[in-house]
């Protein structure tokens, strides 16, 4: 039976290395990342922050938490995919005091059954933002 498991294992690994990946830049090479990177059946995506027209949605946190996540929808949009094809999403605080107002934005975008969540605090985003949340979707 070991053996069994282990050629299975195996072979997983295998194709999981084998998948091709696929990666998308809107930045043209400017950033020094890709937005997203498809492999396989899962879309993994860099952070967003809440900004528009590359300024940063006024009025902190709750406002911030909202705009990104505007732009995250907009992004899993271009893949085909939703909110509601998101599995994970990591959300990154300049100040986890901040974590009610940035929740409380999360939970009108993620209703159950929800994404799982790991949210921690920085000491600093880009632009001075508030809120940064990264997310993994699957097709």
């Amino acid at each position: 039976m070991k053996k069994v498991i282990l050629l299975v294992s195996s072979l997983f690994v295998f194709s999981s290395a084998m998948a091709e990946k696929e990666f998308f830049d809107p930045y043209d090479g400017k950033a020094p990342f890709s937005a997203a990177v498809r492999v396989g059946d899962t879309l993994y995506m860099s952070g967003m922050l809440g900004t528009k027209d590359r300024k940063l949605a006024e009025g902190g946190t709750g406002p911030e938490t909202a705009q990104a996540l505007e732009n995250m929808k907009a992004r899993l949009a271009e893949h085909g995919l939703t909110m509601a094809d998101v599995v994970k999403c990591t959300v990154f605080l300049a100040d986890i005091a901040d974590f009610g107002a940035m929740n409380a934005e999360y939970t009108k975008v993620f209703t159950p059954p929800r994404p799982t969540r790991s949210a921690l605090a920085v000491s600093g985003l880009a632009l001075n933002a508030n809120v940064e949340i990264e997310c993994i979707a699957a097709f």
